[in-house]
This record gives C-alpha cells, sequence and structure tokens, in this order.
C-alpha cells in the first residue's frame, strides 16, 4: 500500500531580516551575508523538518508589504520567521505586518553568538544592535495585535533550533489543514453531544472542508475492488501480522479477513480519488457493508489520516493534525477514548481503547489480527488488529465546539503497561496515568466539556499545540504538572473572556 505523501514536502519557511539604508551599502552587504548565514544555519537543523529559505534584506515599507503578500500566495511557504539583524524603523512594517496571513516567528538573536570584548568598537555595534531591534519589531508586533512566536537564542543552540522545529511543524499543520477535505461516511451517532458541531465555523477558523457522503458511495468502492488486489493484500496482513488461525487460508473465517481487505482497499481508493485527508464513520449507519471497518480504520490511520469514529469529524482533523505535525518523529498518534479506570488508591490509571479503531502507530510491537464479535452495528464480526501501546511520554487532546469558539483541551500523559494481561479484551488499548494525577486530571477535563474521543500522541511534544493553539487563534486549555483545579478553573474563566472579546475585535 502507498502511504499518503510527505506533508513536508513543498513546504517551506520564508526568512526574513530587517534593516535600514541609514549605514551604508557596505553594512547593508554585511547584513544580507549575515543573515544568509543565519538562514543557512537553520535549514541545516535537523530539528527544523523544512527548508529555511533566506529572502533578501528589507529595508523600507513597500518591499515589507510586497514581501508579505507573495508569502500569502505561495502555497509552499507555511510561515515566515523575522529577525531584526541591525534597526529596522518599526513604522516601515505596519502595512507588511497588517497583511500577513501566514503564521510568524520572530527569532530574536545575533550573527555571533560572543562580543569581541576587546575589539567591539562601534561600527560593530551598529551592524550587530538586533538587541534594540527586535525590541522595536516586538513593540509594533505587540501593538498591532500580531500572533507570534517568539523565541530568542542563538541559531546554533539545541534549544533555538528545538523550539524554530516545533513552531514549524505548528505551522505545516495549520497549511495542512486548510488544504484538507475530511469525508464524513453518514451522519454522527444519535443522541450524542459531543459528536456535533459547527462545520461551517470549523472552515473558516480551521480551513477544514467538512462534508458528508452517502455510505452507499463507499459501498460501490468496496464492490469494485478486484479480487487479485484482495488476495495480494491478504498476503501482506499475513507477513506483518499474527494472523488468527481462523482467518487464514483455509480457515473458517477466511471470507472475514477477504472482506476487511476489500474494506480497505475501496476506503483506500475513495479517500485518494476525492483527495480526502481524513474521514469518519458510524456504527448506526454502515448501509449496505458487511462489517464495521476495524481493520481498515487502523491501518488507514497508520498511513496518515485522520479518523473520528461514530461521526466525530472534530476528532478526525486532531488526528490528521497530530499524523501531520509528528511526521518522522518516534511515535504514533491515534484516535482514542477513555473506558474505564482503574480507582485502587496509589494505582490509579485509565483504560482507553475504541470498539475497534486504535492506531497500530502506537506499538513497536507486532499485532495480532483477530475477530470478535461486536455487539453493535448489527451486522457481521468484524477483524481487527489487536496490541496494546507502547509506554513512554504522551498527549491527550480534545477538541470541542463551545458554541462561540473551540476549545482545545491536552493533558500530558505517562503512558504505561497494564497492571496485568488483558486475554479477553478483544481490541487494541492503551493505559495511561494523567499528570498531575488522576482525581485532578479527571475533574479539570470534566470542568472544561472536553471530549470523550481524543486523539493520543507519543510523538508530538507540548510546545507544538501550544504554537498551533496560537497560530489558529482557538482556545487552548493545559493540564500537567503543576495544575490544580481551582487554578484550572480560574484559567478557563479567563480565557472565555478573552476569546469572546478577541471575536469582536
Amino acid at each position: 500500500m502507498i502511504p499518503m505523501n510527505n506533508p513536508f514536502e513543498n513546504r517551506e519557511i520564508w526568512f526574513l531580516t530587517g534593516s535600514q539604508g541609514l549605514y551604508g551599502s557596505e553594512t547593508l552587504e554585511q547584513v544580507a551575508e549575515q543573515s544568509k548565514a543565519v538562514a543557512e544555519l537553520l535549514d541545516d537543523a535537523e530539528q527544523i523538518p523544512v527548508p529555511v529559505v533566506w529572502k533578501p534584506v528589507l529595508t523600507d515599507r513597500d518591499a515589507i508589504r510586497r514581501i508579505a503578500l507573495e508569502a500569502n500566495a505561495d502555497d509552499r511557504c507555511v510561515g515566515v520567521i523575522v529577525w531584526m539583524h541591525t534597526f529596522s524603523p518599526a513604522k516601515m512594517w505596519i502595512q507588511g505586518l497588517d497583511a500577513l496571513a501566514k503564521p510568524m516567528l520572530h527569532l530574536h538573536t545575533q550573527y555571533k553568538a560572543e562580543l569581541p570584548w576587546s575589539t567591539i568598537d562601534m561600527d560593530y555595534m551598529n551592524l550587530n544592535q538586533a538587541a534594540h531591534g527586535d525590541r522595536e519589531f516586538g513593540y509594533i508586533a505587540t501593538r498591532l495585535g500580531v500572533a507570534r512566536k517568539t523565541v530568542v537564542g542563538h541559531a546554533s543552540t539545541e534549544q533555538t533550533r528545538q523550539r524554530i522545529g516545533h513552531w514549524t511543524r505548528a505551522a505545516v499543520g495549520w497549511a495542512e489543514l486548510h488544504q484538507m477535505r475530511l469525508a464524513r461516511f453518514g451522519d454522527n451517532m444519535r443522541n450524542v453531544a459531543v459528536t456535533e458541531g459547527d462545520k461551517t465555523e470549523a472552515e473558516l477558523r480551521l480551513g477544514v472542508s467538512v462534508n458528508t457522503w452517502g455510505v452507499n458511495d463507499l459501498v460501490a468502492a468496496v464492490e469494485a475492488v478486484e479480487e487479485s488486489a484482495v488476495d495480494e493484500l491478504v498476503a501482506t496482513y499475513e507477513q506483518d501480522y499474527d494472523v488468527a488461525p481462523e482467518l487464514r487460508r483455509g480457515g473458517e473465517r477466511h471470507d472475514s479477513l477477504r472482506y476487511g481487505a476489500r474494506q480497505e482497499l475501496g476506503l483506500r481508493s475513495f479517500l485518494e480519488e476525492g483527495g480526502f485527508g481524513a474521514f469518519t464513520t458510524n456504527f448506526e449507519d454502515l448501509g449496505a457493508l458487511k462489517q464495521l471497518p476495524g481493520l481498515a480504520v487502523q491501518r488507514l490511520m497508520a498511513d496518515g489520516y485522520g479518523f473520528g469514529a461514530e461521526g466525530d469529524w472534530k476528532t478526525a482533523i486532531l488526528v490528521r493534525l497530530a499524523k501531520v505535525m509528528g511526521h518522522g518523529l518516534p511515535g504514533g498518534a491515534s484516535l482514542m477514548e477513555d473506558y474505564c479506570y482503574e480507582m485502587t488508591p496509589g494505582k490509579e490509571k485509565i483504560l482507553g481503547a475504541h470498539m475497534l479503531e486504535v492506531c497500530p502507530s502506537l506499538t513497536q510491537g507486532r499485532a495480532s489480527l483477530e475477530i470478535h464479535p461486536l455487539a453493535i452495528g448489527d451486522r457481521e464480526d468484524p477483524v481487527r488488529l489487536r496490541f496494546t501501546a507502547d509506554p513512554g511520554k504522551g498527549l491527550v487532546v480534545a477538541l470541542s465546539d463551545m458554541r462561540d469558539r473551540f476549545r482545545m483541551v491536552v493533558n500530558s500523559v505517562d503512558i504505561v503497561d497494564p497492571d496485568e494481561s488483558l486475554p479477553q479484551l478483544p481490541v487494541a488499548c492503551a493505559v495511561w496515568q494523567p499528570k498531575p494525577d488522576f482525581h485532578t486530571s479527571a475533574e479539570c477535563w470534566l470542568t472544561a466539556g472536553a471530549a470523550h474521543h481524543t486523539v493520543m500522541t507519543q510523538a508530538v511534544d507540548l510546545e507544538v499545540f501550544r504554537d498551533f493553539a496560537t497560530i489558529a487563534g482557538i482556545e487552548l486549555a493545559e493540564i500537567g504538572e503543576g495544575t490544580t483545579v481551582r487554578g484550572f478553573a480560574q484559567e478557563l474563566r479567563v480565557g472565555q473572556v478573552y476569546h469572546r472579546l478577541a471575536q469582536g475585535m
């Protein structure tokens, strides 16, 4: 199977340098050489997953406005890094910043990390005066209300590169959402509140086009799959997974496995032909499908597609976002749902799973491919991959529609092994200990109105979600070390006031 395209291909960050003509052409030539060198340092940094492209030094307001408009119009450009090498009077930047629609990072740096203490003179000072040039820029950006990330540090240091890399991943995620189409096969689960939401507002705020296709459109794609393609995919299953004996060739349930393969091939072709990056299904709306898609969904998520169960398109967006922002990093991302608790004092944990659809990217182990009854959906027993998520650090993230805005809630967690084996649990699962502790986490989650469908990611750092929330202008509520119930509730109240006021600005 062919995975989705690398989300970092054909993407780039533009490096913009501010100066002015006051210092003469010789100084501006030095500025250009040195800003190129800084851009090259960032372009060579493995932490930054897309090319950093240097642009000519900006010294007047017309050039600044033009480069902003060019950045807006170029789909390859996912954001701009701005640095005032010398002193760039901030009034020159007003029209450009007002026009800029791409994410911005303000890099407060210097050409050389060290000062030449014994030889420093005014020529050196005039050339290397970002210390106050960037302060001038920071003032005008704040006065104009420009959302941005500010990073302070030399371009050669690990911390600076890592923080710019985090922002770059968020900027690529933002660009991806603005090109993303999401297919809902049928509607959402009846009478469930959290899967509802304003799809028009989602396209305005997040850029994603969310629309519905009839389930029988998918059925037609499944039925059109050729037997030879099913044969080939079944052979891949038997090579990649521990396939239950009854599902193997000659086994009494082998036809069920073949139908699971047919579903995967049909779904994949539908998504590829329509240019979709995410999709949803609903066990209450299966049309002529013989099984609720399980194995197919798991493998498509492993290839980078976003998915939401029961028609939950907001979680499908989150899964795809986490896949894009975490591309190339160790660990996976998956649809997740809080199911059961271990509430023994001192041993509190959450057991998460779903009916079928947990992504195998959460484990480096070899999954088993099994078939078990499913009590809901009124269809044949579905095939699915079964495994337990690998231990390690992780985030659990939910996206909720709060009527007047979207709220993203993120909880830092430790993914752990189950206390005992789970021989009777017929689905993939994850077990985690939420921070700062079980009781505080759960109380804050409920207070925030966070969804029960989430994305679990092992790859994406919390700072990346912070950067994404800044770029998107959406509310972010964090639950982690140091969180208290009272303090969290106060943060929600302040956030609610801010975001309501911000909508009118």
